[in-house]
């Protein structure tokens, strides 16, 4: 249990919601109980922040609808402004492509796509979109059976969310020898898709030259599944208006940048007559826990690219990871002072991460001729 839960507690003060990751530190039976009665307290006092817009952030929003899809999604991109550099592998570009967590949007990354256009000089592109029943997408209609059926986007499968993210992939580039690089950057629940649509995209003859996971660890998310609906409770189940709903998120805790709470949670909730509630039921997403972070460690290291993983404080690695870990299999980083949303906490410091991976697993190293080389002089000492 740690210290600032346990003092907020004794000293009956408005607790912070969750920031870390339930799975971020062992919680003991003490804990889970102490848990169960937190609800009992007051929250703390909201502030009210106006939204910002999009366009601060991104260069382009689009809609995207793959064909044989039943969702039209929103997309947000920044294209590159420089051309690549003479020691890139890839001449057609490179990108970040980015799928956030459950319950969140593709804006979460919109204060990180800023960052990571100005750091790379604007080489790297970032492209992010809001996954069905998120955000800004919505059903559409297609033929199934020879029938006009509306689409579902209450199917948050693992299955359906990897089919979404191969789609639109094929759908913004759809010959892939002409396409750029990607690397594919998946935040909690988003990493499930994009670890495993990397090996489909990768036989369809697309370039993935790395795979990101932000602060999600098979082994203890698994262990901790049974304290969401617990956590999930806990949440506002309406605000009277946005800026409130922005200014719960700062106020809580949960995201602790209020840049990025203004760009990021007008997306995540709807009008509800006169108030807003979540776009997304969590709660309905339980039947899909399990299998988006089963097997994830195993999966993320048998991928064929660099790999990378960042954690919102010393999170604990499962044994896989912890083996893969000593094997060098992967790139670790661990941010301080954030939480969960670690991205939009400090997109900064990622960012800088980010384009170092970037550039370290996409350029050819050039040497110096060797001496004598065909076309090098060699004159001897004194020699004019």
């Amino acid at each position: 249990m740690s210290d600032e839960f346990r003092r907020s507690i004794l000293n009956r003060l408005p607790p912070m919601a969750p920031t870390r990751a339930p799975w971020a530190e062992p919680i003991d039976d003490d804990e889970e109980e102490e848990l169960d009665q937190v609800g009992d307290l007051k929250s703390p006092p909201m502030k009210k922040l106006e939204p910002l817009s999009a366009s601060d952030f991104f260069t382009q929003a689009l809609e995207v609808a793959p064909p044989g899809r039943d969702t039209t999604f929103r997309a947000y991109l920044s294209p590159p402004t420089a051309p690549p550099a003479q020691n890139q592998r890839n001449k057609q570009g490179s990108y970040l492509f980015c799928h956030h967590g459950a319950g969140s949007g593709a804006l979460s990354f919109a204060p990180l796509a800023k960052a990571v256009t100005a750091k790379s000089g604007g080489e790297l592109g970032v492209f992010a979109y809001d996954a069905r029943g998120h955000g800004m997408s919505c059903k559409k209609k297609v033929l199934m059976e020879g029938k006009t059926q509306s689409g579902n986007d209450k199917d948050l499968s693992l299955q359906t969310l990897q089919a979404d993210l191969v789609a639109v992939v094929q759908q913004m580039w759809d010959d892939a020898k002409t396409a750029p690089a990607l690397i594919l950057l998946g935040h909690s629940m988003g990493a499930a898709p994009i670890v495993n649509a990397a090996p489909v995209l990768q036989e369809l003859g697309y370039t993935i030259a790395g795979v990101g996971v932000l602060d999600v660890v098979e082994g203890t998310a698994v262990e901790s599944l049974h304290l969401m609906k617990a956590i999930l409770s806990k949440r506002p189940t309406e605000f009277n208006s946005v800026p409130e709903a922005i200014g719960w998120h700062v106020t809580s805790g949960t995201i602790r940048n209020e840049t990025s709470a203004r760009v990021s949670v007008p997306s995540i909730v709807v009008p509800d007559g006169n108030k807003v509630v979540w776009r997304t039921d969590l709660m309905a997403t339980e039947p899909y826990w399990e299998q988006w972070y089963a097997g994830l460690s195993q999966k993320f290291l048998a991928v064929k690219c660099a790999r990378f993983l960042c954690l919102a404080g010393q999170d604990r690695l499962d044994r896989d990871l912890m083996v893969g870990q000593m094997q060098g299999k992967f790139q670790q980083e661990v941010m301080q002072d954030v939480g969960h949303y670690l991205h939009e906490d400090d997109p900064d410091t990622l960012a800088t991460t980010l384009v170092t991976f970037w550039r370290r697993n996409t350029t050819v190293l050039v040497l110096p001729p060797k001496i004598g080389a065909s076309r090098v002089e060699v004159k001897h000492v004194g020699q004019q």
